[in-house]
């Protein structure tokens, strides 16, 4: 028997198929286009999101029929909602994280509904990323689609509604809504009113780890499983993906490289501080019963890296091509092998933490005649580990030190990025041997609901550290005066961006 996890991302779904000790049996992947279809806006096709779930699901399922899948949990990219009609249909696409077209609807909410009271009720500070805004947006940009829907539903328990289930959302993923009581652990009537949106329209939310479901005959050919599998709550990709890094105590945290660059700890209690209120490092539900999380986040993340394959390599696209191979790898064989001059501020779009700022742009400052493309490479990667660095400075300072790493993502797999982030960080960051660990954390769910078990119980077997990266004593301290100074980048920029503008 086998235990499946669905990774819902952002650019596209995994489904991941681990045996009763955790070992990776099969691995389908699906790539799905971001849309922009105007300035500022970032979209995904619903129907080609739940479209592509199925197919990677078969293509797994198809690759063990000898193990049979007994339960699937399935975790999901945060925030993103699609509106949905009386009939199922879906009456428009998915706004995901970093979409800023609400941006002017979060300073008018927050003034009138107050941005001490939404921090004290959902854990989180006011930014245009969040569903509650994106909703907003809809309510008053698009009203026909507002009175035609009957659900809005996030790619979870849009997914579950799919597969013909009454769809329920984890605590996690409701957490990312800002429409969440994350001390009650129920919609909030009191935000929800000020919105006008009935909780009716909402889907039931529940622990991570909880069977929300069966498959029927039909729902399960339809996906190449069998009749009866369990369908299971999973959560937020960044605490299942902790959880599948092996999270489940304080002072260790996931460190996920991917399109968004995001550190996923553990604690004991929920964090409400000032402190961690004016940096905007939120707490909600953990995967895990009892605990709970924030989340450190570079909404450029990956996308950098991205970027300058598209703008930059075509070089090493066509080569890549040609030899079969990954094009990230030649790309970063191209990486200068030292710390650079240059300083990055990573704002190629919206930030996340600590500043939510989403019209502050990106910067490259130091640039020369004999600055070299490999040079410019690594300065972006460090751009967005600096980063990453300013929010473990601001845990560290409310008393919530992280003193250990875990890599996951397509950053994970080269070593080069590995030890460039620990270097930056000053901090051991742990390779694993599943690297895809939301699609793990996700199956361990699965698997300890179908057998009554606590999640923490498989950590031991299912979680398997590869080494460790130390940070080089050289270049830790020459990271350390580029930190000094990357500290005052910001207020900096964001000065002289002001003084930029024209007049109202």
């Amino acid at each position: 028997m086998s235990y499946l996890g669905l990774d819902i991302g952002t650019t596209g779904c995994k489904a991941g198929i681990f045996d009763e000790a955790g070992r990776l049996l099969a691995l389908a992947y699906r790539e799905y286009p971001l849309l922009d279809p105007q300035a500022g806006w970032a979209e995904l096709d619903s129907q080609r999101v739940c479209s592509d779930c199925r197919d990677a699901i078969r293509e797994a399922s198809s690759q063990c029929p000898r193990d049979p899948v007994r339960a699937l949990g399935i975790s999901c990219q945060g925030e993103a909602f699609t509106p949905i009609g009386t009939q199922g249909e879906m009456l428009g696409n998915g706004m995901v994280s970093s979409d800023a077209r609400a941006i002017a609807l979060v300073r008018s909410f927050s003034e009138s509904f107050g941005r001490q009271r939404l921090y004290e009720i959902t854990g989180h500070t006011p930014h245009p990323m969040f569903s509650l805004f994106k909703m907003l947006w809809l309510r008053d940009a698009q009203p026909d689609v507002w009175r035609r829907m009957s659900r809005l539903l996030c790619f979870e328990d849009l997914f579950q509604q799919q597969l013909g289930l009454e769809p329920a959302i984890s605590w996690p993923l409701a957490g990312r809504t800002m429409l969440f009581d994350v001390r009650r652990h129920a919609w909030s009537e009191e935000i929800l009113q000020a919105m006008d949106l009935d909780p009716s329209r909402l889907a039931r939310p529940v622990p991570s780890g909880t069977i929300v479901g069966r498959l029927s005959q039909a729902a399960a050919a339809s996906i190449g499983l069998q009749e009866g599998v369990a369908i299971v709550a999973g959560g937020h990709d960044q605490p299942c993906g902790a959880l599948g890094a092996g999270v489940v105590q304080p002072g260790v945290a996931m460190y996920a490289s991917g399109t968004v660059e995001c550190i996923c700890p553990a604690f004991d209690r929920p964090q409400f501080d000032p402190q961690l209120m004016e940096s905007n490092l939120c707490t909600y539900d953990y995967t895990l019963p009892g605990m709970y999380t924030t989340v450190l986040f570079s909404l450029t993340g990956g996308n950098l890296l991205r970027w300058f394959r598209d703008q930059w390599a075509a070089s090493e696209v066509a080569e890549a091509q040609r030899r079969g191979v990954d094009p990230y790898t030649l790309i970063l064989e191209a990486m200068a092998g030292e710390p650079s001059d240059l300083l990055v501020l990573p704002y190629f779009t919206p930030s996340g933490t600590p500043h939510f700022d989403a019209e502050l742009p990106g910067a490259i400052l130091g640039l020369r005649l004999q600055t070299t493309r490999g040079q410019v490479l690594r300065a972006l990667i460090e751009g967005v580990a600096l980063e990453m660095r300013l929010n473990l400075d601001i845990l560290d300072r409310a008393g919530l030190r992280t003193e250990q790493l875990r890599a996951i993502g397509g950053g994970a797999k080269n070593r080069a990025l590995v030890q460039l982030k620990a270097d930056v960080l000053g901090r051991p960051i742990t390779t694993l041997a599943v690297s895809e660990a939301s699609c793990l954390g996700a199956a361990m769910l699965a698997c300890a609901a179908d057998r009554a078990a606590s999640p923490q119980d498989l950590v031991a077997t299912w979680v398997a550290p590869q080494g460790t990266v130390d940070p080089d004593a050289g270049r830790a301290r020459r990271y350390n005066d580029l930190f000094a100074r990357y500290r005052r980048l910001y207020p900096a920029m964001k000065h002289l961006w002001n003084d930029m503008q024209p007049e109202p």
